[in-house]
């Protein structure tokens, strides 16, 4: 169980940018792209904006026999896995197949092609109805279209959760690592921007209900008033430290060193949120002190709620205005499953450049006690990074990433 899992390959498909260059270019200087939706019209819903991801064409990345088996999130999944596998300079005829696997987060499944055929259903009759609709809306088919697709047969499966459940399954692939897997692939996609989504969400209480992309989404914020949803996410190849060296991987980005989760205690109990006691459990797993920490990617809810919870634990554990903390989800909304690993690739990045992102829009309000960086980017060293994520229903998560030799 001492087996160093490292991040040697990453697949990141977001709204500010398709591919690792392209992601961290925008993501760097605090590029922002919610905007007014798109993939319907937004305009009898009293929530109208999110972060969508323009010109992307399936069909110029995968055969087209897979195009009509699959919903959108499962097809930025595959070309995010063969965007992984390509970073990694591995191919998946080099590792034996049942030394990889697949473990992904998800929080809604393909929404949008269930959506398409429920919709046949209703107005056209059950023989219309795409027999693909049995699993294409299945909340493990990532998991399952990626090991099918890359002949991958180890230990595979999915967490069915929202922007924790990133970090859980970036967790659980950690652990096949340490018992001997060779090669996992991990990470989170969601895409549920269309009307039975979209309604979905809004029952949810929390989305935003403003029209200005630039003061839509603002945690910390004194005008905090809900999150904007986005679509997208990322994959990322885990490998044992010793087998990527050994095979000479082209990359070898980060450790992912320490893990803890927990839930908040029921609601009216007097006991404070669970969030303060899954960093430190995760510090803990790292063999690291809270002064070891040089960011903190914050889950960044956007209601004043949540946010002083929020706050209130990372001040707790490092101090007022301790340690840096950023939130670049402000630029292209919450990702659900895939916010939380589109996070822990934004510090691997930081960690590779030394330069911590910004939180875009934000003004950060003077009863949050901590050290949000904002307007510009900050450069600093970078050795240890803690990414945070919080899900509906109180469940916590905290990773910690730290630099490799």
């Amino acid at each position: 169980m001492s087996a160093k899992a490292v991040v040697t390959g990453i697949g990141v498909a977001t709204p500010n940018g398709l591919g690792v260059d392209d992601f961290w270019a925008a993501t760097r200087v605090g590029k922002n792209a919610i905007e007014r939706v798109t993939h319907f019209d937004p305009e009898q819903y009293p929530s109208r904006l999110a972060g969508e991801i323009r010109g992307f064409e399936a069909e110029k990345h995968l055969p087209s026999r897979l195009i009509p088996q699959t919903d959108r999130m499962t097809r930025l999944a595959l070309v995010a896995a063969d965007c992984a596998f390509e970073d990694a300079g591995v191919q998946p005829g080099d590792i034996p197949e049942f030394d990889m696997g697949v473990v992904t987060a998800s929080t809604s499944g393909g929404f949008e092609f269930g959506q398409n055929e429920l919709k046949k259903l209703w107005s056209q009759g059950s023989q219309y109805v795409s027999a693909y609709q049995s699993f294409a809306w299945f909340y493990a088919v990532n998991s399952g279209q990626i090991s099918i697709r890359n002949g991958m047969r180890g230990p595979s499966g999915v967490v069915v959760s929202d922007h924790a459940g990133g970090l859980d399954a970036i967790a659980q692939a950690r652990r096949q690592i340490r018992k001997g897997s060779k090669l996992i692939f991990s990470g989170g996609f969601d895409a549920s921007i269309c009307p039975w989504g979209w309604v979905a969400q809004i029952a949810g209480g929390r989305l935003s209900t403003s029209d200005d992309p630039d003061r839509a989404y603002l945690p910390f914020d004194a005008a905090a008033g809900g999150y904007v949803p986005g679509e997208g996410g990322a994959l990322l190849i885990l490998e044992d430290e010793r087998t990527a060296r050994e095979r000479g991987a082209d990359n070898v980005y980060g450790e992912i060193a320490g893990y803890g989760a927990t839930f908040d205690p029921k609601p009216g109990s007097g006991r404070e949120p669970g969030l303060r006691r899954a960093i430190e459990v995760a510090l803990a797993d790292a063999g690291v002190e809270a002064g070891d920490v040089d960011v903190v990617f914050a889950d960044a809810a956007g209601t004043p709620r949540l946010d002083r919870e929020e706050a209130d634990a990372i001040t707790a554990v490092f101090g007022p205005s301790g340690v840096p903390v950023t939130a670049p989800k402000t630029m292209i909304g919450r990702l659900y499953s895939g916010a939380a690993p589109v996070d822990v690739v934004t510090a691997l990045l930081a960690i590779r450049e030394g330069l911590v992102p910004p939180t875009t829009n934000v003004e950060l309000s003077p009863a949050y006690d901590i050290d949000l960086v904002v307007g510009q980017p900050r450069p600093t060293s970078i050795r240890t990074a803690l990414v945070l994520a919080r899900g509906y229903g109180g469940y916590n998560s905290a990773v910690v990433i730290r630099a490799t030799d």
